[in-house]
């Protein structure tokens, strides 16, 4: 069933990791900024007893050079007491603050996890406004050229620099980097773990149109709609194929297939029509043949769309639907949590 419905969407076959990353950063998201000249980290508000005493957290402003100026921005970084290394998340979120609606800390570092999260309006405005925060320092008065950085190019790149301030940290493990993030942000998750491997794992939430689902055929938001609303998260090339999906010569399908061999976790709401659980479920299946073109288990499942309570874990590729809105709730980290330990044995 689900390879007839995926044979009908005439997606277009996999290219080479290169090609594709490529492709989708000239015509879809635009290419992400520079690597920083220089980079350096500066620790402040130290929290002792975070967490009832489980962890430690500490505000650090991630200082960059690009393009001869200066940016900075914070991360909020949460160690576990206990011995490590830890595995680490990566958390793009959309507030400063910790915990957060989105992200339930002391459950994480139960768990064993630590966190750096930052809000991703501290690297560049959520708007068409060029000038400001790391749009500022790429761009002069504001003005991109085609195939630039869109707003999700630069949240991407800042959870890059979040890892390379990882890298100092020698209470996480560097095997075990997860990337996660939500709706808009779960997009840039996708990207961020795409254009570096030192992510181990990438967690997409509800990520839906130009995110985790595939974009032929797709109902609620579609190309057409997203990039009259939000047309600054985009390159300006993404434009042309509004209305077009089945003329675009790539499909969302590329983005997650950047990812492998490392594992890719993409979870859906059953009430979130506006992302399409089916079409982000098809992207899974899709996908995980492009995993298993490389001797690797692939996405294993029924075949079948997914219904409520749909949790498959045993390919490289993972994925959920759960009851309810479009939200990142307890119930998508404890599956997401569970995938990972599932698989880390097997890195």
């Amino acid at each position: 069933m689900l390879d007839k419905i995926l044979d009908e969407k005439r997606l277009p076959s996999f290219l080479t990791r290169s090609e594709m990353l490529d492709m989708i950063q000239r015509e879809e998201y635009g290419y992400l900024p520079p690597s920083p000249e220089s980079i350096s980290f500066t620790e402040e508000d130290f929290i002792p007893n975070f967490c009832a005493g489980k962890a430690v957290c500490k505000k650090v402003y991630i200082k960059t050079v690009v393009n001869g100026k200066d940016f900075t921005f914070p991360v909020y970084v949460t160690v576990p007491t206990k011995k490590g290394p830890h595995p680490f998340f990566v958390c793009i979120n959309f507030r400063d603050n910790l915990p957060d609606m989105y992200i339930p800390c002391e459950e994480i570092v139960d768990s064993g996890f630590g966190i750096i999260s930052f809000c991703y309006k501290d690297v560049t405005s959520d708007d068409g406004d060029f000038t400001n925060g790391l749009a500022g320092v790429l761009y002069k008065d504001g003005k991109r050229a085609p195939s630039d950085a869109g707003k999700i190019s630069m949240w991407a790149w800042a959870a890059h620099r979040a890892l390379d301030y990882a890298q100092t940290v020698s209470a996480f493990d560097m095997s075990c980097a997860i990337v996660c993030g939500h709706s808009r942000l779960g997009k840039t998750a996708l990207l961020a773990a795409a254009c570096d491997e030192r992510f181990a794992f990438c967690h997409s939430n509800d990520s839906g149109c130009s995110g985790s689902a595939i974009s032929r055929g797709k109902s609620g938001e579609t190309i057409e709609k997203i990039v009259k609303v939000f047309p600054y998260w985009f390159c300006e090339n993404y434009y042309k194929y509004s209305g077009r999906e089945y003329a675009c010569p790539f499909d969302q399908h590329f983005l997650t297939a950047c990812i492998a061999p490392r594992y890719l976790y993409i979870a859906s709401a059953v009430e979130d029509t506006w992302a399409d659980p089916d079409h982000e479920m098809l992207n899974c299946v899709s996908v995980g043949k492009y995993y298993e073109s490389m001797g690797l288990s692939g996405f294993v499942c029924e075949d079948r769309l997914p219904k409520i309570g749909d949790t498959y874990h045993e390919g490289h590729v993972g994925y959920h639907l759960r009851a309810g809105t479009h939200y990142f709730g307890r119930e998508d980290w404890q599956k997401h949590i569970g995938f990972i330990n599932k698989h880390r044995e097997n890195k």
